[in-house]
């Protein structure tokens, strides 16, 4: 998220409602411009919507693999980075490990986006302060509540709500709060942008009295071999009817997906009335537009 500027956020922020008003407005801006994706993990909203996003923009969009490349067989991310940045104009990464992200950046030409890594997640953050600035008209001092496991969705949440002066609470079980490196760059950011930022243990109190409530999987990937002792720690994390009527009562929620029904939301929540979830997921659609435009328009 810190790559951008304060400025440059809320740019990518505004640009992204021009484009989802008048999409036909950008219909040729990367034409022949290619964008390659590669993935080292599953991926359904943010493989389509930047695959989407680079055809209806007029240009296209190459989906790759570990397994059906030379990755696979032992080259390594230093030298595919080298030799597909001279094959593209942008590269796009899902991968295990951050550090895999930033050999890729340091050995390629052209811009790389992290379309999820380990420690952040910071595509699906911009649609979702978009989201929240399409709902409420304005995204400072609005009360933001995420519940459940302090990962890269929560890292990225807590950097860009300091950043745009949201105030962001994080209620996450006793050893498994989000990263203290990342807790403190928000708090440092949140000197500038007067966002107030909390970590507690207990999900009742992050939600009163909270605008929108926000959510994520209780295993995300690379932790499945923490399933069932993490189901065990995160029981009472729910996304519930009764945790839902301690915030708001126009609060709205929110979940990156994908979701386990039954665990860290009920089917009730995210498809009441209140639900955003899918709003939140066409938004990745435009906004990795802005983005895309961003580094290449």
């Amino acid at each position: 998220m810190t790559d951008l500027s304060i400025k440059e956020l809320e740019s990518i922020i505004r640009e992204t409602g021009r484009i989802k008003a008048r999409p036909e407005d950008y219909k040729d801006r990367l034409k022949g411009k290619i964008l390659v994706m590669l993935f080292e993990g599953p991926s359904t909203r943010t493989r389509v919507s930047f695959e989407t996003a680079m055809i209806q923009l007029g240009g296209n969009a190459i989906d790759i693999n570990e397994s059906m490349t030379q990755l696979g067989r032992g080259e390594t991310m230093g030298d595919s980075a080298r030799v597909l940045s001279r094959y593209s104009d942008c590269i796009l990464a899902r991968v295990k490990r951050h550090e895999t992200l930033m050999e890729l950046a340091r050995n390629s030409e052209v811009p790389v986006i992290n379309g999820l890594s380990d420690l952040e997640h910071p595509c699906q953050v911009i649609s979702d302060l978009f989201t929240i600035h399409e709902v409420r008209g304005r995204l400072k001092g609005i009360d933001l509540a995420y519940i459940g496991d302090g990962n890269n969705v929560c890292n990225s949440l807590l950097l860009g709500c300091s950043m745009v002066g949201i105030n962001i609470k994080v209620a996450s079980p006793e050893g498994y709060e989000p990263a203290k490196n990342f807790v403190k760059k928000a708090l440092d950011i949140s000197k500038e942008t007067g966002s107030r930022i909390e970590i507690v243990n207990d999900p009742r109190e992050a939600a009163k009295g909270a605008s929108f409530l926000y959510t994520d999987v209780w295993v995300s990937m690379g932790d499945e071999s923490e399933e069932e002792e993490r189901l065990k720690a995160f029981r009472g994390y729910q996304l519930n009817r009764e945790i839902v009527k301690l915030a708001n009562s126009d609060c709205k929620i929110m979940h990156c997906l994908p979701a386990h029904r039954g665990l860290e939301i009920t089917d009730e929540v995210i498809d009441g009335r209140d639900s955003i979830v899918w709003d939140q997921a066409e938004n990745r659609l435009h906004a990795q537009k802005a983005i895309l435009l961003r580094l290449l328009g």
